[in-house]
């Protein structure tokens, strides 16, 4: 151990009296730990690491030898060091090696925000611009304080909490939505319409409904990997479908279609989740009829619709439900922690959906829904849509220019809350690297699939107004092409 490598690495207090390879080795386990490390993942290479650290290679080695006597990483020769797979899942041949599991990637993302809003126990972030919520502060309103206390004082505590719900959900808020959906130009009654916890819920709901394991689902590429998850994880086999400006791979659709008999395909009409694009009217049209000739449910997610600002069509409108679902939530407009969420379709999938969830969870909560009955009634969550969506417009012109600056390159118009972007390095390893930082970012892999590396990553606009992100953004993909090169 140099003074060299004594100057270079500051740690903070917690790793005052320890050498340096024990720091080391204890900033990666507490990644690990916190799960923002997914299982299988590869640390950097010790050569890599040694120069980020400004350390000897001989000390990366010995840090990385700590953690395999921890059990946390295991040592693959010729190939580095991965987070380990716990005992009770089943090693992967080398051969056969490939991404690590869709679920770990998608709850390692997610674990890091819920680390960063829960302070308590967070792995050092400073930032999240992979972030798929807008900012806390951004979402403080009196509107929902004020919805309460009016409820309370009308209907009671007793009246509100000591019977169960409606299985289908509160009629309050049912009517409520049927006026909402009608501005949407989506016709339903409230008999066409189930509440639940979240669009998280509903997708969930739906594929216990409508497939069972074995059965092929159509999912857009690139998408989110957390409804990947859920369905891999209800049995059913993925078929990827590339998205492109338009909407979703005609061509490709069709063949899978074809070939393939797909029970379901899960489609984002408005502002996709990770591109921001919105689907065309010709697509739309296109897509409806291969749904109808091939008999495949259409589940239509717009949970990010009311932060559009430009008119779209809605598979759902067009099709008057006959061979669409959809469903949508108010956590990303009104809060996160009021898991409220809806399905929209036919009475008689309605009926098959709401006997899914009296098994699930017997009913949702009726404080929570009347509140969100009682805002819509009032115009309240119209308001703050609107409110959101010019602070948004203003958010989204500054990062942009701040990652235009920084060297990115959109793959689209930046639209809504997310720009997919082009970082021109591994997205990966860039990840891994800023995360070190106290960045956490949603590289592209996250929305692959088949869990393939890539060079782009989803950029939050509102969470990625840091000129400290962006400094060390610049100096990370500078340092990882330099290595490259």
């Amino acid at each position: 151990m140099t003074e060299t490598e004594t100057a270079i690495f500051q740690p903070g207090a917690a790793g005052r009296g320890q050498t340096l390879q024990t720091q080391i080795a204890a900033r990666f386990a507490q990644q690990i730990h916190a799960q923002l490390l997914a299982q299988g993942s590869r640390l950097p290479s010790v050569r890599a690491c040694a120069r980020q650290q400004g350390v000897s290679p001989q000390t990366v080695v010995a840090a990385y030898d700590l953690l395999q006597a921890q059990g946390l990483v295991e040592a693959r020769p010729k190939r580095g060091f991965f987070v380990r797979t716990p005992r009770h899942q089943p090693p992967v041949a080398a051969a056969q090696a490939g991404p690590p599991p869709l679920p770990t990637h998608a709850t390692a993302l997610m674990r890091g925000m819920f680390a960063q809003m829960h302070a308590v126990g967070s792995p050092g972030l400073r930032g999240m611009p992979g972030a798929g919520t807008l900012p806390a502060a951004w979402l403080q309103t009196p509107a929902l304080t004020q919805a309460v206390r009016r409820l309370l004082r009308r209907d009671g505590v007793d009246a509100i909490s000591l019977e169960y719900g409606h299985p289908q959900g509160d009629p309050q808020l049912r009517d409520a939505l049927c006026q909402l959906l009608a501005a949407l130009d989506v016709r339903a009654q409230p008999g066409q319409i189930m509440t639940c916890m979240g669009a998280t819920q509903a997708l969930d709901l739906i594929t216990r409904a409508f497939a069972r394991p074995g059965d092929a689902v159509l999912v857009e590429q690139p998408g989110w990997s957390a409804q990947f998850a859920q369905l891999a994880q209800s049995g059913l086999q993925l078929l990827p479908v590339p998205r492109g400006a338009d909407g979703p791979d005609l061509e490709r659709v069709a063949h899978w279609a074809r070939v393939r008999k797909p029970r379901l395909m899960v489609v984002v009409s408005r502002l996709h989740n990770p591109t921001g694009h919105s689907m065309s009217m010709a697509s739309a049209h296109r897509l409806l009829q291969l749904a109808r000739e091939h008999g495949f449910l259409i589940v239509e997610d717009d949970v990010y619709g009311p932060l559009c600002e430009q008119p779209s069509p809605l598979l759902s409108a067009m099709d008057a439900l006959e061979h669409t679902l959809f469903i949508s939530g108010f956590s990303k407009l009104l809060a996160p922690g009021w898991r409220v969420g809806m399905v929209a379709a036919s009475r008689e999938r309605i009926e098959l959906l709401t006997d899914q969830k009296l098994l699930a969870n017997l009913t949702s909560p009726v404080l929570t829904e009347r509140a969100v009955a009682f805002l819509l009634n009032q115009g309240a969550l119209r308001r703050q849509g609107q409110h959101l969506r010019e602070r948004l417009a203003r958010a989204r012109k500054q990062a942009v220019r701040l990652a235009l600056e920084s060297g990115c390159r959109f793959e689209s118009p930046p639209q809504g809350l997310f720009g997919w972007l082009d970082t021109g390095v591994d997205a990966d390893l860039l990840a891994q690297r800023l995360l070190d930082r106290g960045y956490l970012l949603a590289p592209g892999r996250l929305f692959d699939p088949q869990g393939m590396s890539t060079t782009r990553m989803r950029l939050n606009f509102p969470h990625a107004l840091d000129a400290a992100f962006w400094k060390a953004y610049a100096a990370e993909t500078a340092a990882l092409r330099k290595s490259r090169g």
